[in-house]
């Protein structure tokens, strides 16, 4: 994982100073392009521990369509419930107090979710995203592109139109209210010599959160999709647009950069198994994972 360390290095030395949308402020830089070799193991950092169970679960709602946090929270995945929580605080006037990130903050949110899981009209009405992620793979405007690419894929390999968007202008500022507009917007697929890679665009990039969370993400939708189509495994891909660390997360990128990386662990999946739309998390094997401990940062809500 050296080439995420050359990134990080890369926007501490060239960074620009920015404001954003969060109001914390960022280093950025932009235009940047990552590759790793799915064959030489599975692209997990290893310089801090990366939450395995949220990268599947993640994935796992996203494919099947999904919008709303409940399927997270149910199954111990965090990494969703800032945003919908914000925008319950701000429909209902609380924001006042419950100053972001704050003790009451986080006692709050804990009520929250535990609400979202015992509440079906809550969760209905508060665990909604909007149509993100999940909507836009299986029904973009009726197109279920995930299904139609991985066809695609089996009978016209060599196509240059294995494309999933998620970036509907129509649904943005619907997206905007309890969630975000789509970070990773754009990916596609290549086949070559047998083998299938993927190709991401991401206009937003949390470079220290974030981007290891993406990588291990489209490299285990590149095996499923690889999988589901009879290929092997190439490359993937990684360009962003705004390559972005936030201002309190510059002495944890110096702390990982002062950790040498260890052996990446591999990936396959139960015999058996079933197809990518109703694969389960213990249908798919990581082993051999080894990293350091974990770096904890805030999350610009």
């Amino acid at each position: 994982m050296q080439t995420y360390l050359q990134l990080l290095q890369h926007i501490l030395d060239e960074g620009v100073q920015k404001g954003d949308r969060t109001g914390t402020g960022t280093l950025s830089v932009f235009g940047y392009q990552m590759r790793f070799n799915l064959e030489e193991g599975f692209p997990l950092l290893t310089t801090k521990r990366v939450h395995w169970k949220s990268v599947v679960h993640e994935l796992l709602w996203f494919i099947r369509g999904d919008t709303n946090i409940r399927y997270l929270v149910k199954n111990g995945v965090r990494i969703w419930n800032e945003w919908p929580f914000q925008h319950y605080l701000e429909t209902n006037g609380l924001t006042g107090q419950f100053p972001k990130h704050s003790p009451a903050w986080k006692t709050a949110m804990k009520a929250f979710v535990e609400r979202i899981i015992a509440e079906d009209d809550f969760a209905a009405q508060y665990g909604e995203l909007g149509p993100v992620y999940g909507r836009q793979w299986r029904n973009f405007n009726g197109v279920d592109q995930l299904a139609e690419v991985i066809e695609s894929i089996k009978q016209r390999p060599d196509s240059r139109r294995h494309i999933v968007t998620a970036w509907n202008p129509a649904d943005i500022p619907e997206m905007a209210k309890a969630g975000l507009p789509p970070c990773h917007t754009l990916f596609q697929f290549y086949v070559a010599e047998g083998k299938l890679s993927c190709q991401l665009y991401q206009r937003s990039a949390d470079t220290f959160l974030g981007v290891p969370f993406n990588i291990a993400s489209y490299a285990l939708l590149t095996h499923l999709v690889a999988r589901a189509c009879n290929l092997g495994v190439g490359d993937f891909v990684h360009t962003l647009g705004d390559a972005h660390l936030y201002s309190n997360h510059l002495e944890q990128t110096r702390t990982q950069l002062a950790r040498q990386p260890r052996s990446l662990p591999t990936l396959s999946f139960r015999e058996g198994a079933p197809d990518i739309f109703a694969i389960e998390f213990d249908d798919i094997i990581l082993e051999g994972y080894d990293p350091l401990p974990g770096i904890k940062a805030p999350i610009a809500v």
